[in-house]
């Protein structure tokens, strides 16, 4: 420092002072940073601690340019102030590659960076707490002491105990790492004890330690010392400075470039040689896809010819075949007059006269049967025509008598009403002949009401009956299809009847081998017993938004869950639309004969087979008429 620097300055100067020196640091002016993460003063080169982390560095700054003490003078107070300012704002700094360099420790500022550390970082707890077991001491794991530093900040990796013959003797190593970082936490380890006066001066000095630890960073001294200490230190350490260390890790360093350019420079040859095998490789690949594209030219024209070539021959061959189709036509028709002529010749034998006799005979019975047919399917009409008349009228009359009867209920409510009324109104003379005369009414009403229930009664009875002869006339019409066995669009179904061709053509693609039409024979078979067993039962009962219930297919149900699964959709729809036709008849799970609309797939009211009746009575007179 130049004599200027160390005049001292007045209180008022001192912010100039401060903004001045904030300048030269920024300029570059002394070298604060030791390391990555280990700083020194650049304005206390005698005081005895030298490195401070990055905040403890902050920390004395500050508390040196704020201290109101004489030791400090106003020239040392304003240089700590810009330094307090420096650092924090050191963040927005750019710090290029040369500041780095510059900022590498020498001795310009005394022996602090070449004072010798026990390496890897090393620190000593003394004074630990023992008690005598026997004949020997015992003390807490290092493992504790290594959780209590831990969580003061100070990070060990781990903590060594020192025992000799007569046990623990209160003292262990703590280590800290071999890298910048862990020679931080080993200062700040000793800062904090020292700050606390238990650092290795006041372990020393101390007359009456009590239960207090002393710690300190292990140094030349430590290492040097012919207890167990040293001796823990030399065979787990060496005795390096800062200096030293950092040479090492730029020597290292230095080696990592150097080799990692010789690599580098080693791949550079191997792309190079690697871009030219694939720039030959490329050519010989262009190369191959000329060679292919003429390849498929060549055979894309062959392919073009030999196309032609077929076409030109499968026209000629096609006017060839329609020659001989022609003339085999013409032989044909040839051959059929022959054939005619003969047969027209063969007709006139007995043998011809005989079968001519019998087809004369069979179709007048046919007639006779047809004339019956005819017959009774007009009297089931005229039959129907009149039931439906009857079951009419007895209808309209039943309403009347319904209304009638309504009308009455309610005239005799209103009487008995009135009857009520006047029964209150006292035993006043026009009172009570009042009350006479509706009692009067009301017995004749009521009267009236039990000859309408009796009439009422009476066309119930009647309707009964007729329904009767309407179901005993569908079952005669159902009957008199089945006989003539018309295919149309009315018909009698088997109602609840498996249709075990379709299930046989469903699930025979699922069987493999010769047999498949027999294994899906006989799963037919096994559904057709399954559909009467009582004992299934695969229906549940559900309840409608209008309250009312209704009976549907269980989809729960084993045997059908698993027809599905194995057979698919269309097996378990024919299945269940079965069980549905079963349990919807009269007769429960019974197979029932049912008058069928085989185009809108439901059961056919009566008239309509009736008017189907009619159609084919009429369709066969009109083909007898020609």
């Amino acid at each position: 420092m130049s004599s200027e620097e160390e005049t001292d300055i007045s209180e008022s100067e001192m912010e100039e002072c401060a903004d001045k020196w904030y300048q030269k640091l920024k300029e570059g002016y002394g070298r604060e940073k030791i390391s990555a993460e280990v700083y020194q003063c650049p304005f206390c080169p005698g005081q005895k601690k030298q490195a401070y982390s990055f905040n403890d560095l902050v920390q004395h700054s500050s508390g040196v340019s704020k201290v109101g003490s004489q030791r400090w003078k106003l020239n040392d107070k304003a240089k700590h102030l810009g330094l307090t300012r420096y650092l924090k704002n050191k963040d927005s700094l750019p710090v290029s590659d040369e500041m780095e360099t510059d900022l590498q420790p020498t001795n310009d500022h005394g022996n602090d960076v070449d004072e010798k550390y026990a390496f890897p970082w090393m620190g000593i707890v003394a004074n630990l707490p023992v008690q005598l077991n026997g004949r020997r001491y015992v003390g807490k794991s290092g493992s504790w002491l290594r959780n209590d530093l831990t969580k003061k900040g100070f990070n060990p990796l781990r903590v060594r105990p020192l025992w000799n013959y007569r046990g623990h003797l209160g003292k262990a190593v703590v280590e800290f790492g071999n890298d910048w970082k862990g020679f931080a936490n080993a200062i700040k380890f000793q800062n904090s004890y020292e700050s606390q006066h238990q650092g290795k001066k006041d372990y020393l000095v101390s007359q009456y330690k009590g239960d207090k630890l002393y710690g300190w960073v292990a140094k030349a001294d430590d290492y040097n010392s012919s207890d167990i200490i040293g001796d823990y230190l030399r065979k787990n350490g060496d005795l390096k400075s800062i200096s030293e260390v950092e040479a090492e890790e730029k020597r290292k360093a230095d080696s990592l470039v150097s080799s990692l350019a010789n690599t580098i420079e080693a791949k550079r040859q191997s792309l190079k040689e690697i871009e030219s095998k694939c720039n030959e490789t490329s050519m010989c690949l262009s190369n191959v896809m000329n060679q292919r594209d003429a390849m498929i030219k060549k055979y894309n024209e062959d392919f073009q010819r030999m196309e032609k070539n077929a076409r030109d021959q499968l026209e000629k061959m096609l006017k060839n075949q329609e020659t001989s189709k022609l003339y085999i036509e013409a032989r044909r028709k040839e051959l059929e007059l022959r054939e005619k002529e003969l047969m027209e010749r063969e007709a006139f034998n007995d043998n011809q006269r005989q079968d001519v006799h019998l087809l004369k005979q069979m179709n007048e019975r046919a007639a006779e049967e047809q004339k019956r047919y005819d017959e009774s399917v007009l009297t089931l009409a005229e039959e129907q025509k009149k039931a439906k008349e009857n079951l009419r009228q007895k209808n309209m009359e039943f309403q009347k008598k319904l209304d009638l009867k309504q009308a009455l209920e309610l005239e005799i409510e209103r009487l008995t009403g009135a009857k009520n009324v006047t029964e209150q109104m006292g035993d006043d003379q026009e009172v009570k002949k009042k009350l006479d005369e509706i009692e009067e009414n009301l017995n004749e009403k009521k009267e009236e009401l039990e000859d309408l229930e009796a009439l009422n009664q009476a066309l119930v009875v009647k309707e009964q009956r007729t329904n009767v002869e309407l179901t005993d006339a569908r079952k005669e019409l159902i009957d008199l299809i089945k006989k003539h066995s018309f295919r149309a669009s009315i018909g009698v179904k088997r109602m609840g009847e498996l249709d075990s061709t379709r299930f046989r053509e469903i699930t025979k693609s699922e069987f493999l081998g010769t047999d498949a039409n027999l294994k899906a024979t006989q799963l037919c078979s096994m559904w057709e017993h399954h559909l009467v067993d009582p004992n299934w039962h695969p229906f549940k009962d559900v309840t409608r938004e209008n309250g009312s219930k209704e009976t549907i297919i269980d989809d729960n149900d084993e045997r059908l869950h698993r027809l599905k699964h194995e057979f698919g959709q269309a097996a378990y729809d024919l299945v269940t639309a079965t069980l549905m036709e079963m349990n919807e008849g009269p007769s429960g799970r019974c197979i029932t004969t049912e008058l069928w609309n085989y185009e809108l797939g439901r059961k056919a009211t009566l008239n309509e087979g009736i008017t189907f009746a009619l159609q084919k009575l009429k369709t066969s007179k009109g083909k007898k008429q020609h």
